[in-house]
């Protein structure tokens, strides 16, 4: 079995209402946007962002990691509207096993329509198709129950509690840790996912 090959340019993807695309210095506002309210950073390993700055180097270090292999992370946006209305990460990609973890933010604004499910199937065919990846695996917070129902959609299994994992501004939280492998990815009921 070979060792992931990631690509040199970065990879733009597409789906009916969506184009995910790289992470640009001129998104920087709009990912502070999305990253500084404290409702959707509720049940992040982060919290809320406080200044422009914090955005402008998450996308330098995005563009790092991209150069390096271990990450990509895609600006979410809209068909018709190039503005970020979220991002989806494939991280810590380790090529010789094979496997990465995914993360996902969306604005709230655009919460409940179906754009995180669409990008999310997507960046898994992605990762399976064409990075041939073996396994992906995602930490959620086990009270983020939209969160852990849109993994479960996915086909992700939970693999087990980590307690007390994460203290995030002083808030103490525990980690599930949930799991799909490329084999149960391609044996999926057609229409699911």
């Amino acid at each position: 079995m070979a060792d992931v090959v990631f690509p040199t340019v970065f990879p733009r993807l597409e789906t009916e209402r969506l184009v995910l695309r790289q992470l640009a210095t001129t998104d920087a506002s709009a990912l502070f946007g999305i990253l500084s309210d404290a409702d959707t950073m509720t049940y992040m390993d982060t919290p809320p962002m406080s200044d422009v700055g914090e955005a402008e180097a998450l996308i330098a270090r995005q563009a790092e990691a991209f150069v390096a292999g271990t990450g990509v992370r895609w600006a979410i946006t809209l068909r018709g509207d190039d503005r970020v209305i979220g991002t989806f990460s494939l991280f810590r990609i380790d090529r010789e096993s094979r496997r990465a973890e995914v993360g996902y933010v969306l604005d709230r604004g655009h919460w409940g329509r179906g754009y995180n499910h669409e990008a999310a199937t997507r960046v898994l065919e992605y990762a399976f198709e064409e990075l041939d990846l073996n396994r992906l695996e995602a930490e959620l917070d086990p009270e983020n129950l939209a969160s852990a129902k849109a993994a479960h959609r996915l086909g992700f299994v939970d693999e087990g509690l980590q307690r007390e994992r994460w203290i995030v501004a002083g808030k103490v939280s525990d980690s599930l840790l949930v799991g799909l492998l490329r084999a149960e990815w391609d044996t999926r009921p057609p229409g699911e996912s």
